[in-house]
């Protein structure tokens, strides 16, 4: 079996509540994940046939329209496991919005005050989703990555709010 890659072991992670077909994982990790781990649907429909084939998920019962569903194999959760506790390494930020703010230069007035203003009214309202999670959280480590979001999306307005307009 070959070492478990971060997209790979969030899929398996969400299998874990139960057979799933690539949409439902798709919206599953935009749920549980939100902003702190993209999962994109091209990235599913090319790890479920590679965990497929190292036997970590099977097949399950075909959906609506040729939707596949997939569960996690005993082989899987042991991977998955075995990931979990494995050393982290590096965490990588890829922010669509800090790589425009590199590259504003290029934008026109217009350009840059319409990303600004996009970026600020979506880092308000991942702010207030982030306040609400905080609320609503029972357990402490869901809780302390929902206050995590609260940080990031107030870093991301002090960000915005610090670039001047015109």
């Amino acid at each position: 079996m070959s070492e478990l890659n971060a997209t790979a072991a969030a899929l398996l992670g969400l299998l874990q509540d139960g057979p799933a077909t690539g949409g439902q994982l798709v919206a599953s990790a935009e749920e549980r994940f939100g902003a702190f781990f993209s999962v994109t649907r091209s990235q599913v429909y090319r790890e479920l046939p590679a965990l497929a084939k190292e036997g970590l998920v099977r097949l399950g019962k075909q959906g609506p329209r040729s939707s596949q569903q997939y569960a996690i194999t005993a082989a899987g959760k042991k991977a998955f496991k075995a990931w979990l506790g494995s050393d982290a390494g590096p965490d990588h930020l890829r922010s669509p919005l800090i790589l425009r703010l590199v590259h504003a230069g290029s934008l026109t007035a217009k350009q840059r005050s319409s990303l600004i203003e996009s970026a600020r009214a979506a880092y308000g309202q991942e702010l207030d989703e982030a306040k609400a999670a905080v609320k609503a959280a029972d357990d402490p480590y869901v809780k302390a990555v929902a206050e995590f979001g609260q940080a990031h999306a107030r870093a991301a307005l002090k960000l915005v709010d610090a670039i001047p307009q015109g």
